[in-house]
């Protein structure tokens, strides 16, 4: 839909646009510049935007910040392709890299609830202490302040049916291992029998200008809210569509590399945040407003 129905925040290649149909022609050949640190990296990837909700009703877009080891980026989010587990960094299992015109969705918009969101494993949030703080993890937002901000964990599944590059749902062509996790080395079902790599999103919402108690709701209840009104923290989902240069992605999955991988290319921080594209938005998202950009009754997001 254009416009969109709620605001959404995207980094990578500078191909992306509201429309972007794979017979139009690879992004990675269409894309100019991008704000990922392996520089031949055009794929794109985007998540809804975080809002804080005063006391008064008004609302306010909660800025980002870089993770750990990427200071002086324009916030974003660390995206993580991984072999095996994250906590294995010598990363030596065989995965298949995506495919050109390769896209998918993980996570439901809509959701309110837990049941509803456990359809989706391992789609959470991290109340952080400091910067270096993983555990524990939940389902919905944190309940209290936390001193560092709010990460946002966003796994997508690692099963691929090896033929459909994307289905009418975004979903279907992909499954979750049939026991166990991508972690644990569980096996994929027969129905999508090719391993991927894990995808990973941890953005990191800065919501330490909001911490103070005085300005969330009489009842003490968390006042952050997704971009598609979501108060619950169920709703959070994420986009992906490839654009690897070439066979760079699979060449980067056939070599034991953490963090650093020297099979790819790589560009400065500088050279990441100089990328960028106007923007499509026509109404205001800074400051204090009264209500979510794009949320009008009419386009209402279904409970």
């Amino acid at each position: 839909m254009n416009p969109s129905p709620h605001l959404h925040q995207i980094i990578g290649g500078n191909a992306f646009n509201a429309t972007m149909d794979p017979a139009d022609g690879d992004i990675a050949e269409k894309a100019t510049c991008t704000t990922c640190q392996f520089s031949e990296d055009f794929s794109n990837y985007w998540t809804a935007v975080l809002f804080f909700r005063a006391r008064n009703g008004s609302y306010h877009r909660v800025p980002q910040r870089p993770n750990v080891g990427f200071e002086g980026g324009n916030g974003g989010m660390t995206v993580y392709y991984m072999q095996d587990g994250l906590a294995t960094f010598q990363q030596t299992s065989r995965v298949t890299a995506f495919k050109t015109g390769f896209r998918m969705l993980v996570g439901e918009a809509s959701a309110r609830g837990k049941e509803e969101a456990k359809r989706f494993r391992q789609i959470t949030y991290t109340c952080l202490q400091d910067l270096y703080t993983r555990y524990p993890e939940t389902l919905d937002f944190p309940k209290q302040p936390c001193p560092e901000g709010i990460m946002a964990n966003v796994r997508f599944p690692t099963c691929w049916d090896g033929k459909n590059l994307d289905s009418p749902d975004h979903i279907s062509h992909m499954a979750y291992p049939e026991s166990g996790t991508f972690e644990s080395g569980g096996p994929c079902p027969a129905s999508h029998p090719i391993h991927v790599p894990q995808l990973m999103y941890e953005t990191i919402w800065d919501t330490r200008q909001f911490n103070h108690k005085d300005i969330w709701p009489e009842d003490g209840s968390q006042p952050f809210v997704w971009s598609m009104d979501d108060r619950t923290g169920y709703g959070s989902h994420g986009d992906y569509v490839f654009g690897w240069k070439g066979d760079s992605l699979q060449r980067a999955m056939d070599t034991a590399c953490y963090v650093n991988c020297p099979v790819l290319k790589t560009q400065s921080i500088a050279a990441m945040n100089r990328c960028t594209l106007s923007s499509a938005i026509d109404e205001p998202i800074d400051d204090w407003l009264k209500a979510l950009p794009g949320y009008t009754e009419a386009r209402k997001p279904k409970k």
